[in-house]
């Protein structure tokens, strides 16, 4: 407890700028769970769902019957329902449908990216208005007063460092969230696409096989 309340004496000490500063953290903090939430929720694919995609000659009603089982708004099942829905067109036309459906994924999984990027610049810009605040009082208070009382100039210094080391830690946070929820958005956009293609190869396949039996 008494940490905390040191805390929250040192962020009283950051003066005026603590304020947008608290702002991009919470914001950032936010975006972060709310990723987290929709990764671990409509983003994850199952073992089994996977190893019945990557069998050879996989019956459409198996995979149909391992979607029905999952969120309407699962990422995978959006798009594996794209191509099943389409398997009966020409190949080409359930993969253009497939990528179409791939695109508005990927941009629904980078929605408020860029929120966290900009954070990663405008958090260490605005500590260093207040480091700038800071000195300025500090060199206000000796150039107006001559001999004056230390603790008031360490008042304005301790203003500068504070606002600048906590502007520079909202940062650091909020770019390790962006690298590694970017980096998930690649992994899953990739491991899509290859499952994607083993469903539009298995339409390939059935294609074939309707023409031989036709012949």
């Amino acid at each position: 407890m008494e940490y905390f309340n040191q805390a929250w004496v040192m962020l009283k000490l950051g003066g005026v700028i603590i304020l947008p500063l608290s702002m991009l953290a919470i914001i950032t903090l936010a975006i972060m769970l709310e990723k987290a939430f929709v990764y671990w929720r409509f983003a994850r694919l199952s073992n089994d769902l996977q190893n019945l995609i990557e069998t050879y000659g996989f019956r459409w009603e198996d995979l149909e019957k391992f979607l029905s089982g999952l969120d309407s708004r699962h990422y995978y099942k959006r798009f594996f329902e794209v191509v099943i829905t389409n398997r009966h067109h020409p190949s080409w036309w359930a993969e253009s449908r497939a990528a179409d459906e791939a695109q508005l994924i990927e941009a629904s999984l980078s929605r408020r990216l860029w929120v966290l990027e900009t954070i990663v610049t405008a958090a260490p810009l605005l500590g260093l208005v207040g480091t700038v605040i800071g000195m300025m009082r500090a060199f206000q208070v000796i150039g107006s007063e001559g001999l004056v009382n230390p603790t008031t100039v360490t008042g304005g210094v301790a203003e500068a460092l504070i606002a600048t080391v906590v502007g520079l830690i909202i940062a650091l946070i909020a770019l390790f969230g962006f690298n590694y929820f970017s980096r998930l958005q690649s992994q899953t956009m990739d491991e899509m696409e290859r499952l994607g293609t083993r469903l539009i190869d298995h339409i390939r396949l059935d294609q074939k096989e309707d023409i031989h039996e036709i012949a």
